[in-house]
C-alpha cells in the first residue's frame, strides 16, 4: 500500500509541474501577441486629389495655370462643394449610404448600385468631371486665400454665364456697339484690345448747298471686352468678323458713344500695344459735326471740288 501511495505521489507531482509549465508557456504567447499587436502600423488613410489655389487670388483675377494645383486631401475630410479629380469617391462625407441592409435587401441593392454605376458612366461621357483645365482662365468671384480648396461658387468659369460681368473693372461698363469688315480694322480688332472711337456724320455745308461727310473722334484706348459672343480667340484664328462689339466704358463715356451712334457712323481704330498704357475715356464730349470753330476745306480731285469740314 506504501508504495502505491507513492506511486501515486509521482503522478500528480509530474502532472502538476507539467500543467504549470504549459500554463507558462500559454501567458508567454499571449504576452508575445499583444507586443506583436502594438508595434503594428496604423492603416493608410484614403485619400484624393482636391484643386486648391497656389497663392492668394483676390476677386477679379483671371486664373492662370500655375495659380492652380491638385492636393491630397483624405476622404473622410472632404466636402461635397470640392473639385475633386476624378469625381467625389466612395465614403466621402455625403456619399455614404443608409444603415447596412439586411439580408433580404442585400440583392436589391446590388442591382440599385449597379444601376447607378450605368447611369453615373453615362454622365461622364455627358458632362465630365471638371478638371483644372476647365478653370483656367476663368475669374475669381471672391477672395480666395492660398490653399484653400477651390469651389464653384467663388470661379466663374470661361464657358458659364455671368463672366463678362467679372471681366469689367470697378465701376466700369460693357456697352454693345455695331461694327462691320469696314469699321473694324478689316476684323484684325480682337477681344483684348485698345481702340479709338470716331463718328462720321453729315453736316450741313457752308454753302448751304447740300451735306458733307464729317469725322469726328469720340472716345479713345477703349478695351474690347468681345465680339459678337467670342471673349477670346482662337490660337489658329488671327481675324474675327462680327456684328457688335462689346466695349468696356465709364458710364459717362457710355452715354457720349450712345448719342455719337445714334447721331452717325462709328468706326473702331485699332491702338498700338505700346500705346495701351496711354490716357482713356471721352475727347469729345458732344460728338456732332458743324459746330462753331469748324472749318470746311474745299478739295479739288479730277477736276471736281469736294467739301470736308476740318474740326480746330
Amino acid at each position: 500500500m506504501k508504495a502505491s501511495r507513492y506511486v501515486v505521489m509521482g503522478v500528480a507531482a509530474v502532472a502538476a509541474i507539467l500543467l504549470a509549465f504549459l500554463v507558462r508557456g500559454m501567458i508567454a504567447g499571449n504576452g508575445a501577441q499583444e507586443a506583436k499587436a502594438t508595434v503594428e502600423k496604423a492603416p493608410a488613410v484614403a485619400t484624393a486629389r482636391v484643386l486648391i489655389a497656389t497663392r492668394e487670388l483676390k476677386a477679379g483675377t483671371r486664373l492662370s495655370e500655375g495659380d492652380l494645383t491638385w492636393q491630397e486631401w483624405p476622404v473622410t475630410s472632404l466636402n461635397p462643394a470640392y473639385i475633386v479629380d476624378g469625381g467625389m469617391p466612395a465614403g466621402a462625407p455625403g456619399t455614404e449610404g443608409a444603415a447596412p441592409a439586411k439580408d433580404g435587401e442585400k440583392a436589391k441593392g446590388e442591382v440599385e448600385e449597379k444601376v447607378a454605376d450605368v447611369t453615373q458612366a453615362v454622365a461622364d461621357k455627358i458632362a465630365p468631371s471638371p478638371t483644372k483645365e476647365a478653370y483656367v482662365g476663368g475669374v475669381a468671384r471672391e477672395d480666395i486665400l492660398a490653399n484653400e480648396p477651390i469651389i464653384d461658387a467663388k470661379i466663374v468659369r470661361a464657358d458659364e454665364g455671368g463672366f463678362m460681368a467679372v471681366m469689367l473693372q470697378p465701376g466700369m461698363r460693357a456697352l454693345a456697339v455695331p461694327v462691320s469688315v469696314d469699321n473694324t480694322a478689316g476684323g484684325f480688332i480682337l477681344p483684348g484690345d485698345r481702340v479709338d472711337i470716331l463718328v462720321t456724320h453729315q453736316t450741313p455745308s457752308a454753302s448751304g448747298r447740300g451735306t458733307v461727310d464729317t469725322v469726328q473722334p469720340v472716345l479713345r484706348n477703349i478695351r474690347v471686352l468681345a465680339i459678337d459672343q467670342a471673349v477670346s480667340t482662337d490660337k489658329d484664328k488671327q481675324s474675327v468678323i462680327g456684328a457688335t462689339a462689346t466695349l468696356e466704358v465709364s458710364p459717362t463715356d457710355g452715354q457720349v458713344v450712345t448719342l455719337a451712334k445714334a447721331s452717325g457712323t462709328l468706326s473702331l481704330m485699332l491702338r498700338s500695344y505700346a500705346d495701351a498704357q496711354g490716357p482713356s475715356g471721352a475727347v469729345t464730349m458732344v460728338p456732332t459735326g458743324g459746330a462753331e470753330g469748324d472749318q470746311p476745306v474745299r478739295v479739288y480731285r479730277n477736276g471736281q471740288a469736294t467739301e470736308v469740314t476740318v474740326s480746330r
